[in-house]
């Protein structure tokens, strides 16, 4: 900063003065990209083409499907010193604002009120992409389908005949692996892991990422075709196998489907193979966990969407054989049993 005797001496001589950006200013942002993660427009800003590219590998195969309010994601790339990954980020939750932090130079502020996310990086964090990817690309827009328009499920989604069929449970249940079975059987392929239920007109409509498959590396003793395929560190939890679905040319895709069934999975091993009745206040419960809120509107659409799903017929599916577990599904879709 100049002095005031300084500035005396400037304006004495008739010297225009240029003062440069505040230190504590983020760099300003003059590249952009226009993308439709699950169909829904945003808007991204960066100083860093890097930075759209990645967002281009992460979204860009998405088509528009929404005519909503554009997202606005602002990625601020900045220097530092550091040439470490940072360490996992810690969220907090001062509505309307959502904070993810893991450390001074990497964080994310969402602004859930006007559909805005900013975001704070390392030139560091750019150069560790798994971890880039998992703790902001990812979450930087879903975060805000998941408030105003949409219901996620943790589920996957495939869909015969126009039949979406939901395939719920835990980490680990086999949603991949089942759905990717049902995938190369004929079955349409929306989503392995994480369905968006879309609120609105279009009752059950689910949304999903088609454009991948995850797996565990256990799945190449089951598909052939991944054998030998890298194994994609993860920034938090296993290794996984990641395919895209472009390059599987036998495997029909798409963005949404209408879902008509909603099945639970357990491959526990304990009792015959069978399809049963489960339970609805389970059913009910499971949709509830992990909910986020705005405001009492996004908490009716969020209610409101979960109870039209209930609606459907909810199984469970018990079984060991992955084949058999195709097949009765097929059983369920054509023939309601």
């Amino acid at each position: 900063m100049m002095t005031i005797a300084e500035i005396e001496a400037a304006c004495d001589s008739s010297q225009v003065l240029s003062f440069p950006r505040h230190e504590i200013e983020a760099p300003e942002l003059t590249l952009k990209k226009t993308l439709y993660p699950f169909g829904f427009p945003a808007e991204i800003w960066s100083n860093s083409a890097e930075i759209l590219a990645q967002c281009e590998e992460r979204w860009g195969a998405f088509k528009k499907r929404f005519d909503t309010k554009a997202i606005r994601v602002d990625v601020h790339v900045v220097e530092s010193d550091s040439t470490e990954c940072p360490p996992m980020p810690v969220y907090r939750m001062m509505r309307p604002m959502v904070a993810s932090v893991a450390d001074m130079n990497n964080y994310i502020v969402f602004d859930l009120a006007e559909s805005r996310t900013h975001i704070s990086i390392s030139r560091a964090t750019e150069k560790h992409p798994s971890y880039l990817r998992y703790f902001f690309l990812d979450g930087m827009v879903t975060f805000h389908l998941g408030v105003r328009y949409s219901k996620g499920v943790h589920a996957a989604c495939v869909a015969l005949d126009g039949h979406g069929v939901l395939l719920c449970g835990d980490s680990g249940a086999g949603k991949s692996t089942l759905s990717y079975a049902c995938a190369r059987a004929g079955w349409t392929y929306v989503t392995d892991d994480l369905s968006h239920l879309v609120g609105g007109e279009t009752p059950r409509m689910v949304v999903g990422n088609c454009h991948q498959v995850r797996f565990r590396p256990t799945a190449a003793k089951l598909f052939p075709e991944l054998e030998g395929l890298e194994l994609t560190p993860r920034a938090a939890g296993q290794p996984s196998i990641e395919v895209p679905t472009s390059s599987m040319p036998q495997v029909a895709r798409s963005q949404e489907a209408r879902a008509d069934f909603m099945v639970f999975l357990n491959r526990r091993g304990a009792g015959p193979a069978e399809l049963v009745p489960y339970r609805m206040d389970v059913a009910r419960n499971f949709m509830r966990q992990g909910e986020l809120h705005l405001s009492e509107e996004s908490l009716a659409m969020h209610n409101a969407a979960s109870e039209e799903l209930l609606k459907v017929k909810i199984m469970e599916l018990r079984y060991c054989d992955l084949d058999w577990a195709v097949e009765r599904l097929k059983t369920l879709v054509r023939e309601g049993r």
